[in-house]
């Protein structure tokens, strides 16, 4: 939004339409609101929405200034406006708010962040909903939202779930103030709970080949592999495609991931991202040989498929590395499940399959890879995360650090005791001679 123009715009989606919405004050004073449709649908090309945004917001421009703002177009219809419309008057209900505020928020963040926001926000609802029915925005205080965080802690949360609540409703609490519904953000009076500090499981190199020859054969067998090696996510995993592999130059490359949610009643909805977790997510590594004879065998194996089964092999995720037989793509869920599956029946640790990633970065570091280089691997955003979660297991740079100290400190005792013995040896022959 930009602070020196006297009016907001935000874009949003409705009812599968994207809407660039406008606050503004009137002549009178008073804020209004107007969304105005781009007539594009949700899952159109960025390129075309930033340029119909652009000519929108620039049509406002011009009939802002010359006071021909109703001359715009608004919502294709009347019920495509939101329950909730800006306004110094009006009495929100604290619920209803959230839910307002999750819409406006969507287009600025990802798809997973929208789905994790959601899944915390429908706690809050249903916690306010029971113990404080229609409660006012304006009437939520720090206790309130304290007595919320208490009850999730002593439910047996952890004090990082409480966190996360935390962060979304301070970011909604902090819109409220920024479009003048509230004077203040009643989450920064509250207290949180201490932080675990996450200690990552993994398995040792002998652990990995026993893990490898239960999934010989396996249909995850070449995922595990690929999640071991690198270190990957699981959506990253599954988001390689054949585009992605490039056997001249022995290359492959991160560019895209495959997430799914399962929503009651429908299954597992698959959605496919170029828009990786962070710009560091996105990187290429040398095409390690081991993984590079298991892609090739799996791209002969799955021309053999596609022409022995013909019209009956599933080409709805063509150019996707990680598929079966069928050619049907391998999903998250089924990862998940089947790998704790493979893992109990064989009585192997207990691990979860985003564990081979912290396996993958506590054999680099117990190996002397440099912390900044096992960063860049993980693709970790920052060099915090990566010393957070393995710094202590870099047991050579410990080494190297108590070896230093002990050349410098012994050093210098046997200097210092070298020093004295000759003092004495000279006052003592001192004394023999007088």
């Amino acid at each position: 939004m930009k602070a020196n123009l006297p009016y907001n715009h935000i874009v949003t989606v409705k009812n599968g339409k994207h809407y660039v919405i406008f606050d503004y004050k009137d002549e009178n004073n008073k804020r209004k609101r107007k969304w105005v449709t781009t007539g594009l649908p949700e899952n159109c090309a960025k390129k075309a929405l930033k340029a119909k945004v652009e000519e929108i917001v620039a049509a406002f421009h011009e009939a802002y200034y010359s006071e021909k703002i109703n001359t715009i177009p608004e919502t294709d219809t009347a019920a495509e406006t939101p329950k909730i419309i800006l306004g110094n008057n009006k009495v929100y209900e604290f619920t209803e708010y959230l839910t307002y505020w999750l819409e406006i928020t969507k287009p600025s963040i990802s798809y997973n962040t929208y789905i994790g926001y959601t899944h915390n926000l429908n706690k809050v609802r249903q916690y306010f909903d029971e113990k404080y029915p229609h409660i006012k925005l304006s009437e939520v205080k720090a206790l309130h939202l304290q007595q919320f965080y208490n009850w999730m802690y002593e439910s047996g949360l952890s004090g990082n779930t409480v966190r996360h609540h935390h962060v979304v409703l301070h970011k909604a609490f902090k819109y409220a103030i920024k479009i003048d519904i509230l004077d203040a953000n009643p989450t920064e009076k509250t207290e949180l709970p201490k932080i675990k500090k996450f200690e990552a499981s993994f398995y040792s190199k002998e652990e990995l080949d026993k893990l490898f020859e239960v999934f010989k054969g396996d249909r995850l067998e070449l995922v595990v592999h690929i999640a071991a090696y690198y270190g990957l996510r699981r959506s990253e995993v599954l988001g390689l495609n054949w585009d992605s592999i490039d056997f001249e130059n022995k290359t492959l490359t991160i560019r895209r991931k495959v997430t799914s949610q399962n929503l009651k009643g429908t299954g597992e909805t698959i959605r496919i991202d170029s828009e990786l977790k962070t710009a560091s997510s996105v990187r290429t590594f040398p095409l390690i040989p081991h993984i590079d004879k298991m892609l090739r065998d799996k791209k002969y194996q799955e021309e053999y498929y596609s022409n022995l089964i013909g019209d009956s092999f599933d080409k709805t995720y063509d150019g996707f590395v990680c598929r079966d037989n069928m050619g049907k793509l391998i999903t998250p869920a089924y990862v998940t499940t089947h790998f704790k599956l493979m893992v109990d029946s064989n009585g192997l640790k207990h691990l979860r399959f985003h564990d081979l990633r912290h396996s993958c970065a506590s054999l680099l570091v117990a190996s002397g890879v440099p912390m900044k280089a096992v960063q860049e691997w993980l693709g970790h955003a920052t060099y915090n995360i990566t010393a957070d979660y393995y710094s202590h297991l870099d047991f050579r740079s410990k080494m190297a650090s108590a070896d230093t100290i002990s050349k410098l400190l012994d050093g210098n005792s046997q200097n210092g005791g070298i020093e004295n013995n000759n003092s004495d040896s000279d006052s003592n022959a001192e004394n023999k001679t007088a």
